[in-house]
């Protein structure tokens, strides 16, 4: 379950409005509302009938003792009930047991309701929070003359840093072939954000598995909600990993922290592969809309009075990132329809291209409360010996790569036709520009 049944009862408008807030149907939460009144029906009269089977039991034991025959009428009336209940108790058993299973399955399809500091409405009421870095203009001057900043896929293409066509041939549109200079600055990004998320931030690397079960992806809420965007392996009941989050949230599943073990705090590198990626026809061009790509996540398991303020400093270190890449951006806070069915609030991290002159998603930095952990099972002691309770689980991108490859080429790219390497990144890739 997500939301547990004892918040269900106790704030079923606050569910269904948040339902609302974010555009899916809330008859979900009156069906799992009536799923419970069953549920708790056929448990309280199976427990009556087996109070019943044990009083025939004791009744007859008495019988015996008090001299009644044991096959006599007395004691095979008394039988006779007890089997009549245990019959009765077979059957409201299994019809418990599917009105749990539906249960569950209404429960694993309510969405977590929003932060109540999260605007309501669609993408047309995101928040600015911050920006930062000047944008450049894609019409630029240099030694008198002006020129205009090429889309990234032109400046990839004279410099042979990715190969979009032969990679549809392997495989099909949306898997792009990174090549020469092009996979060596994949290479340099994925180490530079590691080292910096790893020495500086104080996370712990994780190298996960790219594929995953059904129970690690109902985890964390790719099913029942995503399946139409997750590659599956039918044949082994697997799922390719869309982010490092998946594989490293079930890290910890049906585990318990002790208190001082928290906060725990991974970053991640995966491939991600995703099937939708995007509206048919839009931004096709290009590396913006793939279907797999490279990220590096991270992922905290925070304490519940700490996870607000973990999420600002996760924020953060996603924009270390992008400062240190000298790539303007800016800080959206999501309002309910764009924010997702399992987040409770999100920030989004947009980089300015100037070559397409449009702002491209590089980060999502999510805070799931205890929805993720409910699914889970990831509990902590607050202290020893106290009773579990559920931890808060948060998730970043830092960063994904394509489009963060996409704005370095439109905002380092020269008149000349030559690539600066942002200077972070010439350690990791033994030079300093690349040329036609």
């Amino acid at each position: 379950m997500s939301i547990g049944l004892a918040r269900l009862r106790e704030e079923p408008d606050r569910i269904r409005q948040g339902a609302i807030d974010k555009g899916e149907d809330p008859s979900i939460v009156d069906a799992a509302l009536a799923l419970d009144g069953k549920r708790r029906e056929l448990l309280g009269e199976s427990d009556r009938l087996k109070a019943e089977r044990n009083v025939a039991s004791k009744q007859i034991g008495e019988a015996i003792r008090a001299g009644a025959a044991p096959n006599g009428p007395e004691v095979a009336a008394l039988r006779q009930a007890s089997t009549a209940a245990g019959s009765q108790i077979e059957k409201l058993d299994a019809e418990l047991a599917a009105a749990e299973a539906q249960l569950e399955e209404s429960m694993l399809r309510i969405p977590n309701p929003a932060d109540p500091d999260v605007p309501i409405g669609d993408a047309s009421a995101n928040v600015i929070v911050r920006t930062w870095g000047e944008l450049l203009p894609r019409e630029a001057a240099a030694d008198g003359e002006s020129w205009i900043r090429r889309p990234h896929w032109e400046v990839a293409s004279s410099l042979k840093m990715f190969d979009l066509e032969r990679g549809a041939k392997i495989t099909g549109s949306g898997f792009p072939v990174y090549t020469g200079q092009g996979s060596r600055l994949q290479r340099a990004l994925i180490n530079f954000m590691l080292d910096i998320h790893t020495s500086e931030h104080g996370m712990t690397e994780i190298w996960p598995p790219a594929v995953v079960n059904s129970a690690s992806a109902r985890g964390t809420g790719q099913i029942p909600d995503k399946e139409d965007q997750m590659y599956v392996v039918p044949r082994d009941d697997l799922y390719l990993v869309p982010t490092a989050e998946v594989p490293v949230t079930n890290l910890h599943r049906d585990e318990i922290f002790e208190a001082d073990q928290l906060p725990v705090r991974y970053a991640a590198y995966s491939p991600c592969f995703r099937r939708e990626a995007g509206a048919a026809g839009k931004d096709t061009r290009g590396i913006l809309r793939v279907h797999q790509f490279d990220k590096v996540e991270m992922v905290f398991f925070e304490k519940p009075e700490a996870s607000t303020e973990a999420l600002e400093w996760l924020t953060a270190r996603a924009e270390v990132i992008l400062q240190r890449l000298g790539l303007p951006y800016r800080v959206l806070l999501m309002a309910t329809k764009d924010l997702g069915f399992v987040q409770a609030k999100k920030y989004d991290l947009e980089v300015w291209a100037p070559g397409v002159e449009r702002w491209l998603e590089v980060s999502s930095c999510s805070n799931f409360r205890d929805y993720q952990a409910r699914r889970m099972a990831i509990r902590y002691r607050p202290e020893p010996g106290a009773k579990p309770e559920l931890v808060h689980t948060l998730n970043g991108s830092g960063l994904a790569l394509a489009r963060t490859v996409a704005a370095i080429l439109e905002t380092y790219q020269q008149p000349d036709g030559s690539l600066l390497i942002p200077e972070v990144l010439r350690p990791y890739m033994k030079v300093d520009r690349v040329v036609p």
